[in-house]
């Protein structure tokens, strides 16, 4: 395949880009050998989705639309959701990410929707159900005289069922599990996902009433309602419920919440049914059985270089908005998207007839972040808000516009009478226009920031040959550093150090330092107020993570979710760094931080403990492969969480001996053995005793250099602990490298870890 493809000066594809698409996008023959290049695959798409054009116009110039779509498709300025790039003229044609489907209150339902979920995974999609309907648990059961086992155990049969099956072949599906906050299991479903082991094919949000918050802000009780018989079991404290749900999100991530009453009052079509649930990352509220098919316009490829003299003096903008090319690119996005819905070859009968009689498209964003740098806006401010919402607002004037315009050749959606359009008099062809998703792999196509989100960092990893892992620093971010005059060989390492941010570092300027800032230099109020921003502007939702510090209380948490009601949004999900430990471990991160309020002891008979207790048999361990004059050596590193106040125990894996803490697997003819177990016995009992890994480094570097080249294995130690300490303190607490590529740092965005560099993920 190319190495460089380009369609015009700003349609290179970059080398992650390329590998994505190899990866998981371009066509394979049965060998497993890519048989497309991008340029074909663009053409694939473009060709196809143009062919609806022939429905409404026999006569209809397909090839101008076609060659209209892959500019703008190869051009890299909208890229369609990922089923349609996938599948596009392809054998199985289905184009949809995002599907609701109803679960009943019987096992005949129930099961059903299992059928479905494992069809739709099987082709590609994302399903999101609302479990709100099955009775609770210990609740009758007429047909054999038993009792129910509730909602929660339903949803362990799902998840089963999902990791039966791989999604598109490449990844397995994605889950959104809802309950409403007044359902007599609700408590127990907020703890659901305590053990992260436990429905890891889930995310979960809590439908939050009006009269929920209502009930909470006044310190009153809340009913909770049986649904089958619509009984009230039991009176609950609002204040008790919220805790719960912050206390969960503190700890994990999850749930996350879901204003059902918000999501219906902007429901376009409510004569047709409620929406009770999401998708599985929170930005599209659909119907039971509705689908949608979205795509995101890359702001960045819409920017314009300036002459210096057009810039203002001192606030170093180099670009301004091409306004007419985004106008262009809007109308061919909704064009474009309108006809994924008669192209699509739907998975399922009820599915195909009500996204057709609705016609729900997402017209998203992606590239914000770096389109406010290359403006010189600080994402976390007030320029960066308006200029947030000038841009979605316009994305949705002129989408609507094209809608109309549209519909007038077309006819308007088949569920357009009775709905809030009709109410308005807006004649439009789809009942949704935008919605704001998270643009997980398509940004990395587009090589642009990921949906309205910040930039994670600074920093990212890339292979090169022999194995060895280079970093990077934002190409824009060199370019204005040199140009500014505040670059110099040592910036780069002081940014890896300050963890892939520049706050802090003195030789950036302070106008620089606010421009260039990333996710964790953004504070809990920031994100919730961006998000806000673009919410004002979308049909349906807006997906975003608010992240918080390590350091952040449950009170923090629950501020940001008034915050969130207050401002507007339909959902809400906050991250806290340094939460889900073990589930990163389990990919192979090293925990940072505790994950609940809750202080560790440092009492000397805490320590003893920690070097004194077992260990378990079985721990998650990094391997880090090192090459030495001998040939290959193996460093492991192992990881422990004591449970009992989350405190973290770092533990170095060997093959004997009681203390298993760092395991070398040595070349055939090691010199020293002894020498090199002392080292690795004591150096671990460092570890137990709260030592930073750092230190430990430190004198095992010391040592190595004394002692000269005792053996290479002594080398690889060294150097296998040094690459261990350079990725979890590189970039950003919590990060290692993806456990598929091993090389960029993995960052969790909606509930679900993602790799930067070859589109990993896990929910």
């Amino acid at each position: 395949m190319q190495q460089d493809i380009k369609y015009n000066p700003n349609g290179t594809l970059s080398g992650n880009a390329l590998r994505v698409l190899e990866k998981r996008y371009l066509a394979k023959n049965e060998e497993g050998e890519v048989i497309e290049t991008p340029e074909e695959l663009f053409r694939r798409v473009a060709r196809n989705i143009a062919q609806a054009d022939r429905f409404y116009d026999p006569a209809a110039d397909v090839e101008g639309v076609s060659q209209e779509f892959f500019e703008t498709l190869s051009e890299l300025r909208f890229l369609p959701n990922s089923p349609t790039l996938m599948n596009a003229g392809r054998d199985l044609q289905q184009l949809s990410a995002c599907f609701v489907l109803p679960v009943e209150d019987s096992m005949e339902g129930i099961f059903d929707a299992i059928k479905h979920t494992a069809i739709i995974h099987k082709t590609g999609g994302g399903t999101g159900f609302s479990f709100s309907r099955l009775r609770p648990k210990n609740d009758l059961v007429r047909t054999t005289g038993g009792v129910a086992s509730g909602p929660i155990s339903f949803m362990k049969v799902f998840n089963h069922a999902t990791e039966a099956v791989k999604q598109g072949g490449t990844r397995r599906g994605a889950n959104m599990g809802i309950l409403r906050v007044d359902h007599p299991d609700i408590l127990e479903f907020i703890r659901c996902k305590e053990d992260t082991k436990e429905i890891t094919n889930f995310n979960i949000s809590v439908a939050v009433t009006d009269a929920f918050m209502e009930a909470y802000r006044k310190g009153e009780d809340f009913l909770l309602v049986n649904p089958r018989t619509k009984e009230v079991l039991q009176k609950i404290s609002a204040r008790e419920v919220m805790d719960q749900i912050a206390h969960q999100a503190h700890k994990t991530g999850e749930p996350g919440i879901f204003f059902i009453d918000r999501a219906n009052q902007t429901n376009p079509t409510p004569q047709i049914g409620e929406i009770e649930a999401t998708n599985p990352c929170g930005e599209q509220p659909l119907l039971p059985y509705e689908s949608c098919n979205l795509g995101s316009i890359n702001l960045e490829r819409h920017l314009v270089a300036v002459d210096t003299l057009e810039s203002v003096a001192g606030a170093g903008g180099q670009y301004r908005f091409d306004w007419a090319a985004l106008e262009k690119s809007v109308r061919t996005s909704v064009h474009f998207l309108d006809n994924v819905i008669d192209m699509n070859r739907y998975p399922i009968e009820e599915i195909e007839e009500i996204t057709k009689a609705n016609r729900k498209i997402g017209l998203g964003v992606m590239g914000f972040a770096r389109m406010l740098f290359k403006l010189a806006i600080p994402y976390n401010s007030e320029k960066g808000m308006e200029t947030a919402k000038t841009v979605m607002s316009f994305i949705r004037e002129i989408g609507y516009d094209e809608s109309a315009k549209l519909a007038e050749k077309r006819g308007v959606y088949p569920n357009w009478k009775g709905s809030l359009h009709e109410k308005r008099g807006e004649k439009v062809r789809n009942s949704y226009v935008t919605t704001v998703a998270p643009t997980g792999t398509i940004s990395m196509i587009a090589d642009a920031s990921g949906g309205c989100e910040p930039e994670f960092s600074l920093i990212w990893y890339k292979n090169v040959m022999g194995g060895d892992h280079l970093a990077y620093v934002l190409d824009y971010f060199i370019e204005v550093a040199k140009r500014e005059g505040f670059w110099t060989g040592d910036l780069f390492d002081k940014i890896v150090k300050n963890k892939g941010a520049v706050q802090g570092i003195d030789q950036v300027p302070p106008h620089w330092q606010r421009v260039f800032v990333t996710s964790h230099g953004i504070s809990p109020e920031w994100h919730v107020r961006m998000q806000a921003a673009f919410q004002e502007f979308s049909d349906s939702a807006v997906s975003k993570t608010i992240n918080l510090p390590s350091t952040a209380t449950c009170d923090a948490v629950k501020q940001a979710y008034l915050l969130a009601y207050d401002l507007g949004c339909k959902g809400i999900t906050v991250y806290r760094d340094g939460a889900r430990v073990d589930q990163v471990m389990n990919v192979g991160g090293i925990p940072q931080n505790t994950s609940d309020n809750r202080e560790v002891p440092a009492t000397e008979s805490g320590k003893e403990d920690r070097m004194t207790s077992e260990l378990p048999d079985l721990i998650p361990e990094l391997r880090i492969k090192v090459k030495t004059k001998r040939g290959n050596s193996y460093v492991h590193v192992g990881f422990l969480i004591q449970e009992e106040g989350m405190a973290e125990i770092f533990d170095i894996l060997r093959s004997q001996g009681s203390i298993r803490e760092l395991f070398l697997s040595p070349s055939p003819h090691v010199k020293n053995r002894e020498l090199l177990d002392m080292v690795c016995r004591l150096g671990s009992k460092l570890l137990r005793a709260g030592s930073p890994i750092e230190d430990v480094l430190e004198q095992l570097v010391k040592s190595n250099d004394q002692f000269g080249d005792i053996s290479s294995d002594a080398y690889a130690l060294v150097k296998g602990l040094t690459t261990v300490v350079s990725r979890v303190r590189g970039a950003t607490t919590m990060q290692l490298p993806c456990p598929d590529c091993g090389v960029s740092p993995l960052r969790m965005q909606e509930g679900c870890f993602l790799c930067g560099s070859c589109s990993w993920s896990k929910c």
